[in-house]
């Protein structure tokens, strides 16, 4: 019988949206590169204001969280849901849509950054038309994944596709509830919350962004690929089930330690920083999870690059899930805050949580994908020995620049006033952003290492037409 659309897994939609999610990965990393140069040196944005600190930095957070982040989770969630359910994907039409619709509104508002259209919040600086076409966009994902589940042959849901249903979920809700906003122009609208409430609805949205976007959702991956790739079942998975449910009800309320010492209620800071700390239980929990996952298959590590890069985004996604509620309490919270520290600690789990666990799921996904073994094991290789050089130099230098800074800022004399102006503490800061624009030099060329490396292995191949087994598998082992 001739194979159909309607009897093979939907593979091809997959590898588009990994190819725009490198693309996605090289474009944004270069921007983060030239911001990193142009806060050595301010005049090489030529007097040209879309080249500004100010346009470009938006551009950056929005083309790696929205372009590259999302890209990667759509085509990782589509992989797995359909062999986790043994369904081709629901609706395939609807996933091509959702692949091309969702790179033209990041490429759309990604200009309209450099246009000066902006509202100013955090990882929500797109104007009200790109919110409309985001939402619309995201529940045709919603639609495709929960409708391939909704038609899965096996009736366990296995729990990779519990962290991929949390994440559209409550994005959906944070992304609407934030984003509510009286437009006065086609470029402007005003938020429908004021002062301390705005701040405290916007940094909701902000932290749970990172928590169920860059966190929950790349959880998903790391339950799937790493199980898969080492070829063991979960270690456990009632404690995988455990971390999901403690992780959900606990991160949602970790927003206000973002808005200590500020004009909001002394009890929702407190709270904000108790719910960062119980986070701990949850984080590690699935942290040791994974390596126990893995403590069987070690021999493994020796060849193969894909899984060197999986086992060391769960250490870097250790220590960020241990930095960061150390940062919520406040005696802590007083020295980072509003410092490069801060800095610090988003690109700790920023390159060496979310893109490791990618660059390694790209590096299993691709050969398989196309039915070829991998162009280059020793780029892979150089590029993991780039990618830890690239993000430990990076930390290292955001921590010791916001360390100083905290101290200098908090030092006052005999009258009680600053010791050191704000324009004296940021001239000393120099050598600790050389060390970052290295630092970020050497991590976008491992990147683009892997760019090459995956283009060669794609050349000239289509994806393998695979079927949904027959048989479903014992419960609690990825499929």
């Amino acid at each position: 019988m001739t194979m159909t659309e309607n009897t093979i897994y939907q593979d091809r939609v997959t590898l588009r949206l990994i190819q725009f999610a490198v693309v996605w990965a090289v474009v944004a990393m270069t921007a983060g590169v030239y911001l990193a140069a142009e806060l050595i040196w301010p005049t090489i944005d030529f007097g040209q204001f879309w080249l500004s600190f100010g346009r470009l930095r938006p551009l950056h957070t929005n083309g790696i969280v929205f372009g590259f982040g999302v890209s990667a989770l759509m085509a990782t969630a589509f992989y797995s849901v359909q062999r986790t359910s043994h369904v081709t994907l629901f609706s395939p039409r609807l996933a091509w849509f959702c692949c091309y619709a969702w790179q033209l509104t990041v490429l759309l508002g990604g200009l309209s950054l450099l246009a000066g259209w902006n509202t100013t919040k955090e990882y929500a600086e797109l104007e009200w038309p790109f919110d409309i076409a985001i939402a619309v966009v995201w529940i045709c994902f919603a639609v495709v994944f929960f409708g391939t589940i909704a038609t899965r042959k096996i009736r366990p849901i296995y729990i990779s596709n519990w962290f991929y249903g949390a994440l559209i979920i409550v994005i959906a809700m944070l992304h609407i509830v934030n984003n509510l906003a009286l437009p006065v122009s086609l470029n402007k609208s005003y938020s429908l919350y004021a002062g301390a409430q705005d701040a405290v609805v916007q940094w909701w949205y902000g932290h749970n962004a990172v928590g169920f976007l860059l966190t929950g959702g790349f959880l998903g991956m790391v339950y799937y690929f790493l199980p898969k790739h080492a070829g063991r079942p979960i270690w456990s998975y009632r404690l995988s089930v455990v971390a999901f449910w403690a992780f959900v009800y606990s991160y949602i309320w970790a927003g206000p330690h973002h808005l200590h010492y500020n004009s909001i209620p002394e009890w929702v800071q407190s709270l904000g920083m108790v719910m960062s700390i119980v986070l701990l239980a949850p984080s590690w929990a699935t942290l040791i999870n994974g390596v126990m996952t893995v403590s069987t298959a070690w021999e493994k590590l020796r060849t193969d690059p894909a899984l060197k890069f999986i086992v060391l985004s769960l250490a870097f996604y250790g220590l960020a899930t241990f930095e960061g509620p150390m940062m919520a309490i406040r005696s802590v919270n007083v020295v980072s805050h509003f410092t490069d520290w801060t800095i610090g600690h988003v690109h700790s789990g920023a390159l060496g949580w979310n893109a490791m666990i990618t660059y390694g799921t790209f590096y299993f996904m691709v050969p398989r994908l196309v039915g070829r073994e991998l162009y280059s094991t020793r780029l892979a290789n150089i590029h993991f020995w780039m990618a830890l050089a690239g993000t430990m130099l990076y930390i290292i230098a955001m921590w010791a620049a916001g360390v100083s800074q905290g101290l200098l800022w908090l030092s006052v004399d005999q009258l009680g006033e600053l010791s050191f102006d704000f324009k004296d503490i940021m001239s000393s800061m120099t050598p600790y952003y050389l060390l970052r624009l290295v630092a970020g030099l050497v991590f976008l060329g491992g990147t683009v290492l892997m760019a090459y490396n995956l283009f060669m292995t794609m050349k000239g191949r289509e994806p393998v037409a695979v079927t949904p087994p027959p048989v479903a598998p014992a419960f609690g082992v990825a499929s």
